[in-house]
């Protein structure tokens, strides 16, 4: 991906509206069918224009999908670092749905075309999904430490926190109707978080368990 060399403020929102655009249109009609005129109309821009942003198509799904799972990123470590307590998993998850539209359309974008684009998938997996495993590894193994959580491998727990992270984020498209109310949407968040913190076994359930 080349960016044009200039970074005054004009130029950074054309690139925000490009982006804006080719995300919208490629998560509804997909990155093939998407074309370049049609990316420029919808930013707003002349085609020509989009190419001094941009070297070609495949470099603005690229920024799309990398930018957009950077300020997911970014959005968590915010999170993580706010949270005071266990019970804030609750709010982490609500809010991620209050954020569900954008959310949507990116997840549905690397869906779609992480599997006809290795090297996108790639890509995503080194910068983004490692990171954000790295950074809630380390949250959950403060929380062993400090005798919140059970001693459980916590890379192990991290994956399973982000899955649910991600789920909470696209759940209108798969979880939920098409209209939530906002109480469906709160009772949603407290029950993942729920799930995640005490499993859906009952304590004398768990104790009548046979060993395996």
């Amino acid at each position: 991906m080349q960016l044009s060399s200039h970074s005054t403020a004009p130029q950074t929102d054309v690139n925000h509206r490009i982006l804006e655009a080719a995300q919208r249109l490629f998560a509804r009609q997909g990155f093939e069918k998407t074309t370049t005129r049609q990316l420029a109309e919808a930013a707003e821009i002349a085609e020509g224009t989009l190419f001094r942003h941009f070297e070609n198509k495949k470099a603005i799904l690229v920024a799309v999908v990398t930018q957009g799972w950077s300020e997911m990123l970014t959005d968590l470590l915010t999170h993580l670092s706010e949270m005071g307590s266990y019970r804030s998993i609750a709010k982490l998850m609500r809010e991620r749905m209050l954020t569900l539209p954008k959310q949507a359309d990116l997840m549905r974008v690397c869906f779609m075309e992480a599997q006809f684009h290795p090297e996108l998938r790639d890509r995503i997996q080194a910068e983004i999904i490692s990171k954000m495993t790295s950074v809630v590894e380390a949250f959950i193994q403060t929380g062993i430490e400090r005798g919140t959580y059970r001693d459980l491998n916590p890379q192990v727990v991290a994956r399973v926190f982000l899955g649910m992270f991600m789920i909470a984020g696209f759940s209108q498209d798969t979880l939920m109707d098409e209209d939530p109310s906002p109480g469906f949407q709160r009772e949603m968040a407290e029950t993942l978080a729920d799930i995640f913190l005490n499993g859906i076994l009952t304590q004398p359930a768990i104790q009548k368990q046979p060993e395996i």
